[in-house]
């Protein structure tokens, strides 16, 4: 699948459209979701143009693999969700593909947390 550097995400990180940051570095951004579907709902972006995490762990350097890695864990210590700082705890999901329910094909993990998140698959 050939990148889209039109997709939201894509003019998020130009700066064409707005978020509520959360944390970034230089290989990571994060935001809240605009339609949160839980009591906490973050999104954790790379900055580089991939589609999907298949895409990501076959062209990703290893230090912007563990930066994101990294931004995931960090992001949920800032918004307290962390077990690492008392927290209760959060879900991460990526979604690939069609089958995988992904709708913006630039690679994103939801941080859900705040409450009681449910079964995995319904």
């Amino acid at each position: 699948m050939i990148y889209d550097k039109n997709n939201i995400f894509a003019k998020i990180l130009r700066g064409e459209i707005p978020c509520k940051k959360i944390y970034e570095n230089e290989y990571v951004l994060s935001f809240y979701d605009i339609e949160p579907q839980k009591k906490i709902h973050a999104l954790v972006i790379p900055k580089g143009e991939y589609t999907d995490l298949d895409d990501f762990s076959e062209k990703a350097s290893e230090k912007e693999i563990s930066e994101l890695i990294k931004g995931i864990s960090l992001v949920a210590k800032k918004l307290g969700i962390s077990l690492a700082d008392n927290g209760k705890g959060y879900r991460s999901l990526v979604n690939l593909g069609e089958h995988g329910g992904q709708e913006v094909f630039h690679l994103h993990f939801h941080l859900f947390g705040g409450e009681k998140v449910g079964k995995m698959v319904n």
